[in-house]
């Protein structure tokens, strides 16, 4: 019988157990992981063996140890996106938990990058005057190499304690009296108390083990949007202070904010559930920068469950890969005119694509609302900058951002079922590295308060 038994191994679990142990009292962890060990999550895209999405059945890219921390591993510390973990446990409380989810990651090596902020207290009051806003955050970006190094000190650490079963698949989950009852295949495992952790590939699955304990979602949300490839320097007048801002626009209809802002990135394509969407890649992560700048403007939109959410999200997604992984590109000057780019006009641009794209009009492949969202910031962004944004701007279709669906839980992450506990990005209420992380280490405090 085990004290807690954590199904996921993603940034919310490896916090969560982590915090577990930060105490003399030996308790016994379960952590169980569908998905590889972080040094066996090869996607074949990755290692060459294939040049498109062979649609997995477990994506090394997002399951196993690490989850989505073992991309670049960005960690933004802030209440002003990333989740709604600060109307749960206070803003002022979520923002010590990040605090302690940095120290974390320094003990175990962060440190080797520095912690930097977004603040501009002079940008910050003239968006308020021009109808949008700055959200702020303090930034720790470790990338992948150093991501890589992380989670295998924290491997290390708490494989001496906590007992991990990779590619380990929980069929279901029930109760019986006091006593948990995870069923695998190979094995019934008993907990006194389940935590689940299983962040945004969750999916169907996760829905499931909520079911059982007539837990349902009350809704789900899908952000989508056009990806910005602009000059260099188009932006340096407020990105001379931090090295990326957030802007959002928000109208009585429509709300859009920009996201993953890369200086000298470059647009790559990414890969998720057999669709292809566009991405951002920081210049840290490539050994050749580019002399442009890089960021999605997203439109979030709600939906009543996850099937709905994402139905809708690839049907727009398909219309575009047309089955050969494609996106498409378009310049500014082209997309205010309503008319095709051509490759002639493509080739002659000042500014260079940094990906490889099927030229075409946005108009006629993403619903309005997503280039509405995206000329409405571009409107504020000129007016923060004093200057119109070139003509020879790129915009792709399109970028996506896919999220678990909110499931009801009180102040500590817990169901209606007694000791059954939700938290990371499966709850709906975070979404980011950070906050994820936060709701493991609030979660951890308080059952090392009561068990």
């Amino acid at each position: 019988m085990y004290d807690i038994a954590i199904v996921g191994a993603g940034v919310s679990g490896i916090f969560l157990a982590y915090t577990l142990l930060q105490t003399e009292t030996k308790l016994k962890i379960l952590m169980i992981e569908e998905g590889k060990n972080f040094i066996d999550r090869i996607c074949p895209i990755e290692k060459g063996s294939s040049e498109k999405c062979v649609n997995c059945k477990i994506c090394n890219k997002i399951q196993g140890f690490g989850g989505m921390g073992r991309s670049e591993g960005k960690f933004n510390y802030t209440n002003d996106f990333g989740g709604h973990l600060g109307e749960k446990v206070g803003n002022d409380n979520a923002m010590n938990l990040m605090e302690s989810v940095d120290k974390i990651l320094c003990s175990f090596g962060a440190d080797k990058v520095e912690l930097y902020s977004t603040e501009n207290e002079e940008l910050i009051k003239i968006a308020k005057e021009n109808n949008c806003s700055i959200l702020t955050t303090k930034v720790r970006h470790l990338g992948t190499n150093l991501s890589y190094q992380i989670l295998n000190k924290m491997y290390s650490y708490l494989k001496e304690n906590v007992d991990i079963k990779f590619e380990t698949e929980i069929d279901s989950i029930d109760r019986i009296n006091n006593a948990f009852n995870l069923n695998s295949k190979e094995k019934i495992f008993h907990s006194k108390v389940v935590v689940l952790a299983t962040g945004i590939s969750g999916g169907e699955q996760f829905l499931g083990y909520c079911k059982s304990f007539d837990i349902e979602p009350y809704r789900c949300r899908v952000d989508l949007g056009i990806r910005v490839e602009m000059k260099g320097n188009q932006l340096d007048s407020i990105l001379k202070k931090s090295l990326e801002t957030k802007i959002r626009y928000k109208g009585d209809l429509l709300e859009a904010t920009t996201y993953c802002m890369n200086p000298k990135g470059k647009v790559i394509k990414k890969y998720q559930d057999g669709l292809v969407m566009t991405d951002g890649q920081n210049y840290l992560e490539t050994d050749n920068p580019s002399c442009n700048l890089n960021f999605s403007v997203f439109v979030p939109k709600y939906f009543s469950s996850t099937k709905e959410a994402k139905e809708y999200a690839a049907n727009i997604i398909k219309s575009i890969n047309q089955e050969k992984h494609h996106a498409v590109i378009q310049r500014l000057g082209d997309l205010m005119k309503d008319r095709e780019t051509t490759k002639e006009q493509l080739t002659k641009n000042s500014i260079q694509p940094t990906l490889k794209a099927q030229v075409g009009n946005l108009y006629n492949k993403v619903p309005k609302i997503y280039i509405g969202g995206v000329l409405k910031v571009f409107e504020s962004i000129e007016r923060l900058i004093g200057e119109q944004i070139d003509k020879d701007t790129l915009l792709y279709g399109i970028d996506a951002k896919f999220y678990e669906p909110e499931i009801s839980t009180n102040e500590h992450f817990e169901t209606k079922e007694e000791k059954f506990y939700v938290i990371g990005d499966c709850s709906g209420t975070t979404y980011s590295l950070s906050q994820a992380a936060a709701s493991g280490v609030y979660l951890g405090r308080h059952l090392l308060k009561i068990l």
